[in-house]
Order: C-alpha cells, then structure tokens, then sequence
C-alpha cells in the first residue's frame, strides 16, 4: 500500500454473533455512511430491559463525518434503535424505502423524537458523496421495499444484501435478478450477506405455498380461528386479508403494531378493502366461521394479545372451545420456551392449535436458506466475503458455504462487532478494534442500566433482598433498639422466626463492634454488607441483596 493510499473501512455495531441489532457502517477518509439501525429483543435473563441497541460512541467521537443513514427494510431489527440513535447522535438524513419511511416516522412519533429529515428511496436511486456512490438492489423479503444497499468506494464495491430470499412465485415482486447479475459482473470487492438460515438446508419454500396452507385451515374450518403473525409481515398480512375475503370471513385485528401495519399497508395501497374490518363489538353481528382475528403475539410476548387470550384476561376476546389458533410464524431463536407456554395454555382451554410443521405449511422464512446463500455468492461472485445478521454458529456455516463456492478461505471473514475489515486497491485485511458493545433501555431510560445493575436484579429475582434497618443515637454511638430485618423474595419472616432472630443479632454484633471507632454512615453499610452476606450463605446457602438503612435518632 501507498503511504498516501487511503483505507476503506467496514464494520458491524451490531447484528455479529446475533439475530438483531443490524448496524454496519462503511467509513472512507471524512466520509461514514450507516446501514441500518435496528434493536434487539432482551433474552429472559436481562430483566426489566426492554431493548438492546447498539453502543455507538465511536459514531458519536466522529459525528461530524456521518453523511446519512440508509435502512435495508423496515423490520424491527434494522429500524427499531432509530429513535434511540437520533437522541444521542446527529444524523444529517435518513434514506430509506417505502413502508420503511412509514414505519419509522410512526416509532418517532411514539418516542417524541422531532426528526423530519427523511427521504424516500427506490431500486433507481443513487446518492452521490464525496468518496462513495451508493445505489440499490430490489430484492425478496417478508416485507414490501426491501433492498440490498451497494456502496461504491474508491477501493471497490461493497454490497450488503439485507435481509433476502429468492421466490420465483413470491406475493410481491420478483428480487431485481438482473441487477444482482450485472453487480456481480462489475466485481464486487467485499459482499456482506444476511446468515439467519444458513443453517438450513435447501432452499426457503415460497409465500405462495404458505397462501395454499392456510387456505386449506380456512376452507375446513367452520370455527371462529384466530391467526397470529408478525405485524411487520405485511406480505402475509395481504393474503390472509384474501383468504377471508374468499371464505367470506372478516378480520378483528389486535395489538398496536398489528393496528399499525394495517394502516400502513392500506396507506400504501397493499390494502385496498377497508371493509373487511370490523370491529370487536359488531363479532356478534356474525357467526363463528364469518370471523377471524388477526393478532400480534406469534413470539410468545407476554403482553401481546395472543398472550392475554390465552390468559384469559383479554378484555374483548374470550376464547370458546371449538376456535382455531394459528402461528403463522417461526420461533426467533431465544422465543421458543415462550410460544411453547403460549401453545399448552391454549390447548388447555380446549382449542386446536396449528403450528408450522413438515405436516403444515402456515409459515415461511424470509431469510435464504443453505441453496439461495450460494446463489447469491454464484451471482455476486465476490473477492472477500463478511457474513452478517447471524449468531456465530450461523456466520461460520456461511464462511463455509461461501468456501463451497470458491471463495478462498483467507479471504472470509467471521468478524465480531467492531471488527474492522480494511479495503486497499490492493485487497482486504483485518484492521484496528472498534468500540462496540450493548446498551440497554429501560423503559425511558438508555445506556445507564449498566451490567452490575442487570446482575442485580438477577440475584434478587434468585435470592431476594433483605433491608437491615439500624437505629443509632449518634452521640452516644449506641443501637437505640435491636435492628429490624425485613425482606422480599428471601424467606417469609413470620415462619423463619428463629433465622430473623439470628440475622438481627448478627446485625447487632457487627454495628456495635464497628461504631466503637470513629465511623461514616458509608463504612457502617459496607462493614455489615460484607459481614451479613457470608453469614447468611452459611445458614442458607443463598446470597440476597442486603440493604442496611442507617437511621439517626435522640
């Protein structure tokens, strides 16, 4: 390389050895160019989180090179850290397609984050900058206005696929085949392709056959069914839509994204009846096998609607023996214990559940599996390759398939977030680290729910906690009472009376040993954290989080 020879940079904020949080970043002298800003869904054991994002303080150290933020799609996982980004950090513009635009304008509303300046693009946009060029690929997704993003850079092409598949009979129109042929043929350098499925043989079935299977359930059903889907599936939102239409169903639907998306798709024109809707309180105007509801809650959320049916504590609905419960979807991965609790609650009140099995086809994946990963290396036929979107199982089956395909095995990278890949006229490398990590939100709280904070809650959530509550006249630097236990989620007091008696008198010996010399409310409260805790897992065995409260009187 050149001494005066300037890098392209690529790296991963999120969505490297995981399912969401998708961020990649393109970075060319001043110039920084985002792909995607999406969040991730908590795993059960950070409680009271509510949303994974990205940590973006190297973007932040070097705002004033961001040139704009451009989104694949609009799934949650590419767009839904947005309205979190854009309190932290200038971005001039925001490019993104059609229902994105919608989809993210309507989550800046609920967050009350002012930002206007978004702009609508499609397969024939190109955006010029100083050092890169970027365009767009049409391709095939679960969602309308999908695209792969190309970035043209002074060291070769990068293209990132975003989330794909290839359906020669999909419900919307064909990925932009032609296109993809013709990138490849103009060379790319580094192609960064999405990994969800590469762990699955063969190739993802198409919509269309997933239109035949619920048509099936629909026309054997004389029963009131209820269908849960993604609300961001706007795809199979459309032909559930004409499924009812044809069995002369109508649709209730419920939950706020489920609400969301229908008026999205009816803005758009992928829906075009508005009378197929009704609402809740005009069900009884129709017979059981007239109506069908469309809900969120696919994923086993607690408080999505298909969650309160099943608990019974809906305040509409109220499940009746003979309904049919749909899950037109499949397990994110971490979700499957939750649908599965979902499913036997249901199938205890006496209804039938259809699931998506060899035996029945109601979902399909948007995402390529093994077969279309290839075709895609085959068409693009890159010099590097960067798998992305995928926990690290699913990027090493990429790395492999993309090896399958010729592409030499130094020349695959498995990167981790903030891995940096260098492009040169020369070739590619692996560069310097680049700051990344998770930063959790807490309702409106963001980034200052730390890891010792989620610990926390998790040894409380296990063990309790237990509040020592110290009386001390401070002139005479004496215990003006015996010290009061209580505590939550560690024992029931009034049947652990003799372990409550030795928990205080323990407390006693500390706080008096300790206030013979000179002391501060801060070195009372260490001194009896660090005494009462072994004490206590000796007569135990467990650690609750203890809380001495200090209180001074005459």
């Amino acid at each position: 390389m050149k001494n005066n020879e300037k890098v392209t940079t690529v790296y991963a904020l999120g969505g490297l050895g995981e399912v969401g949080k998708n961020m990649y970043v393109v970075e060319h002298d001043n110039e920084i160019i985002i792909m995607d800003a999406g969040m991730l869904l908590p795993e059960s054991d950070l409680l009271g989180i509510d949303y994974v994002i990205q940590d973006v303080t190297y973007l932040k150290n070097n705002e004033r090179n961001i040139k704009a933020l451009f989104i694949t799609h609009g799934h949650e996982d590419h767009i839904g850290g947005i309205s979190f980004l854009l309190q932290h950090i200038h971005i001039p513009i925001i490019y993104a397609p059609g229902i994105a635009v919608d989809l993210i304008k309507n989550k800046l509303k609920d967050r009350n984050v002012g930002y206007k300046n978004i702009e609508m693009y499609n397969g024939e946009s190109i955006f010029k900058f100083k050092y890169m060029t970027v365009d767009f690929v049409a391709t095939t997704h679960s969602i309308p206005d999908s695209y792969g993003v190309v970035v043209r850079t002074p060291n070769g092409i990068i293209f990132n696929t975003g989330d794909f598949k290839f359906d020669l009979t999909p419900i919307g129109p064909m990925a932009n085949l032609h296109k993809l042929a013709k990138l490849g043929e103009d060379g790319v350098k580094l192609l960064l392709s999405d990994s969800t499925n590469a762990l699955t043989p063969g190739s993802s079935q198409s919509e269309s056959n997933v239109d035949e299977a619920l048509g099936e359930v629909f026309a054997r059903s004389n029963s009131r069914i209820i269908l849960a889907t993604f609300a961001s599936n706007i795809y199979r939102i459309k032909h559930i839509i004409e499924t009812c239409r044809k069995n002369n169903r109508k649709i209730i639907t419920f939950g706020r994204s489920m609400e969301t998306a229908k008026e999205i798709a009816l803005k758009n024109n992928l829906i075009t009846d508005k009378t197929i809707f009704i609402e809740p309180n005009e069900a009884k105007k129709y017979k059981k096998h007239e109506i069908c509801i469309l809900c969120t809650g696919s994923q086993g959320e607690p408080l999505a609607a298909l969650s309160r049916i099943a608990n019974g504590n809906h305040r509409q609905i109220e499940l009746l023996p003979d309904d049919i419960v749909v899950f037109s979807s499949s397990p994110i991965p971490g979700n499957k214990a939750s649908i599965n609790r979902i499913i036997n609650k249901l199938y205890l009140k006496g209804v039938r559940v259809f699931t998506n099995t060899e035996l029945s086809d109601i979902h399909t994946s948007g995402h390529a599996n093994q077969e279309e990963l290839k075709w895609m290396l085959r068409l693009i036929k890159p010099e590097y390759f960067m798998p992305v979107h995928g926990e690290y199982r699913m990027l090493k089956a990429h790395g492999d398939l993309a090896s399958v395909c010729d592409i030499p095995k130094e020349n695959i990278f498995i990167c981790k977030n903030g891995d940096s890949v260098e492009l040169t006229k020369q070739g590619a490398r692996l560069g310097k680290r680049i700051q990344a990590g998770d930063v959790y939100v807490d309702g409106s709280r963001i980034g200052d729910i730390g890891s010792v904070v989620v610990k926390d809650r998790k040894l409380m959530s296990k063990d309790g906690i237990l509040v020592a509550i110290i009386n001390i006249n401070p002139k005479t630097r004496e215990l003006l009472i015996k010290p009061n236990i209580t505590t939550r989620g560690f024992v029931l007091i009034n049947e652990n009376v003799k372990l409550i008696n030795q928990l205080e008198s323990k407390v006693s010996e500390i706080v008096n040993n300790t206030i013979k010399t000179s002391y501060n409310y801060l070195d009372l409260k260490n001194q009896v954290i660090l005494e009462l805790n072994p004490f206590i897992n000796n007569l135990t065995g467990r650690r609750p989080i203890i809380m001495p409260v200090i209180m001074e009187a005459k």
